[in-house]
């Protein structure tokens, strides 16, 4: 089982990605895939007059501001236009791909944060009214019906808040619980860059391989948006997850190069030691 994440960038190679994820379905392989968006739904977002925000909070994670009219352009950008172009470029390559977004079957539910902390101008303050919170359950009996039914899903946020609100929620964490919930070996997080960078934006610094006992001190290595993806890898292997991969999106043969040792690869296996046949992705 495999679960794939695929960034927002636009630099991606997104038929390579496709090509890469249809091989592995038409050899058998279960996989489940989640699709971020940020770049467009920020152009979009521009367009439509309401620029987006981003917080810090005093722990120095970065994450967009979510107030209500940021919420329905998101909805607009993922749930829509971008998770059916994902659908139709699987299908275009004979994936029977499905769409979901986190509200539908109550996929994706949390708790909305109903105060965050951020960091602004050097100053700590409240906000009361964003929508944003963080995937604590799976539907996992939905996504185990439509893979035992042959479908592909494709994800994407937002998810549900207990009391059924749309709240904006991080991807790769997303990503994170739906791979401990369906018990995958492997989260495959694809990215603009090679993997992580030990000096950003220096892409020939890469970090080939991080124990799993040590990926939450990199957090410190780790730059912008990549340390969100370092917090969702520690998440999904304290819940089991076997193998953490991130590598480069925008290659030829990015899928492949991946499962064959390219990126950063976090594992409780050291290099050099196979996986068993029973934990092959």
């Amino acid at each position: 089982m495999l679960v794939i994440k695929i960034g927002g960038g636009r630099d991606l190679n997104h038929a390579a990605i496709v090509e890469g994820i249809a091989q592995l379905w038409h050899e058998g392989q279960r996989v489940v895939v989640v699709h971020g968006g940020a770049e467009l739904t920020n152009h979009i977002a521009q367009q439509l007059g309401h620029p987006p925000q981003f917080i810090t909070s005093p722990s120095g994670h970065t994450s967009r501001r979510t107030d209500k009219k940021t919420l329905e352009i998101f909805q607009m950008v993922y749930c829509g236009l971008l998770n059916k172009r994902w659908v139709e470029r699987f299908q275009q390559a004979g994936v029977n791909a499905l769409g979901l977004s986190g509200m539908d079957g109550r996929l994706w539910v949390g708790k909305r944060k109903k105060v965050i902390k951020a960091l602004v101008n050097g100053r700590r303050m409240l906000i009361r009214d964003d929508y944003t919170g963080t995937v604590e359950q799976v539907n996992n009996s939905l996504l185990q019906a439509l893979l035992d039914a042959g479908y592909l899903p494709v994800l994407t946020p937002p998810a549900l808040s207990y009391e059924g609100e749309a709240i904006n929620v991080d991807g790769d964490r997303a990503a994170a619980q739906t791979a401990i919930a369906l018990h995958a070996h492997t989260l495959l997080i694809l990215t603009s860059v090679p993997g992580l960078l030990q000096h950003f934006p220096d892409e020939t610094t890469l970090i080939p391989y991080i124990p799993a006992r040590e990926v939450e001190s990199y957090l410190n290595v780790a730059q912008g948006r990549m340390k969100k993806k370092v917090l969702a890898a520690s998440e999904a292997l304290r819940g089991g997850v076997q193998r953490v991969i991130f590598a480069d999106g925008r290659t030829s043969t990015s899928v492949q190069d991946a499962l064959a040792g390219r990126g950063t690869h976090i594992t409780h296996i050291p290099p050099g030691e196979k996986h068993t046949a029973e934990a092959i992705p």
